[in-house]
């Protein structure tokens, strides 16, 4: 029998330890907060991320890493993307280096601008083999057993494939991908565009404007990902369009709920601090930001959503900018 260590047990964390666990493979799922994973290994309900939804028995549950990652054959990093290096840190003392890494985090290393993968890799080794999984995946669906697709995503195939294999379920589907760049930077961007459908959907706009939301998103999405090694029709994927889909228009997408909540005027510091759980996309806007300046990437929605939550940005201006800014043809 396999051995799956899973790191990080915030929703998606755990919902694939349920998926794993249904498929009759050894999972252990580590937490960071002692108190917490033991009281979730007593009730066997994550309830701050999964509330409602029971976990198997064969789930192990524990706050020590050594012995969550003991004899792995494959780890599953589900940890936000602005704690995954202070946890690779610890990890790299004893990272096995002949398991198989997969990396569900969607998010842009903020100091670094480096993607998860690449972050994985400065800390654990170069020659560690990593995998990206991405695509349209709320877990709650997926805990619940609702039919979902994602892609598995490595320069060398056979490593995606692995991961496929091990992840591959009566509900879960996964297909492989060589593009780790186009599928990450899928899976992280999309999370800038929900906020502004957020904004938008507070605000009382209709379905043109999320129209116009999702599509314009999708295009300086495609710009910046192009110009920095992706595939173009990695973008019209799960990965892409797909998960683009699901996070703008979810009631449990996180970052949609919080660009609802900066429409209503509150302020994105005020938002943070009464949330738990974390909003990849406050960081992403800032990292994808960053590189569009650094790529020369002409990205309108990504710049004001960065413009309301760093510089408090009235999201009507935000609006009104938008609208008004100079003609451009509709590819560039």
């Amino acid at each position: 029998m396999k051995k799956i260590a899973v790191v990080g047990d915030g929703g998606w964390g755990t919902a694939l330890s349920i998926v794993l666990s249904q498929k009759g493979l050894s999972v252990s799922l580590w937490g960071v907060f002692k108190d917490y994973i033991e009281s979730v290994a007593k009730t066997r309900e994550n309830t701050k991320f999964l509330n409602g939804v029971k976990i198997p028995d064969r789930v192990r549950m524990t706050a020590s890493l050594e012995d969550a990652i003991d004899n792995a054959d494959a780890i599953i990093l589900a940890i936000p993307s602005k704690y995954l290096r202070s946890v690779l840190e610890n990890l790299k003392k004893i990272a096995p280096k002949e398991a198989l890494y997969i990396s569900v985090t969607k998010g842009i290393e903020g100091d670094t601008l480096l993607r998860m993968s690449e972050t994985i890799k400065e800390l654990l080794g170069k020659d560690i083999k990593v995998v990206a999984v991405s695509g349209p995946s709320i877990a709650i669906e997926v805990a619940r057993g609702l039919p979902t697709t994602i892609v598995a995503a490595s320069g060398e195939i056979k490593l995606a494939e692995r991961a496929r294999d091990l992840l591959m379920s009566a509900t879960l589907r996964v297909y492989t991908s060589e593009d780790v760049v186009g599928v990450e930077l899928g899976g992280s961007l999309k999370n800038i565009i929900a906020i502004a459908a957020g904004i938008s959907d507070s605000l009382g706009f209709g379905t043109n404007t999320k129209a116009a939301i999702l599509t314009r998103g999708l295009a300086e999405i495609m710009r910046l990902g192009v110009a920095m090694g992706a595939r173009q029709e990695t973008f019209a994927g799960l990965s892409g369009l797909g998960d683009l889909i699901t996070t703008c228009i979810s009631p449990y997408s996180r970052n949609r709920w919080f660009g609802e909540m900066l429409g209503k005027g509150k302020r994105a510091d005020d938002i943070i601090k009464e949330t738990e759980m974390v909003v990849e996309g406050v960081t992403t806007a800032k990292s994808a930001y960053e590189l569009s300046k650094k790529y020369n990437i002409d990205m309108p929605l990504t710049r004001e959503v960065y413009e309301v939550i760093y510089k408090n940005k009235s999201p009507k201006d935000v609006v009104k900018d938008l609208m008004l800014r100079s003609a451009k043809p509709e590819v560039y």
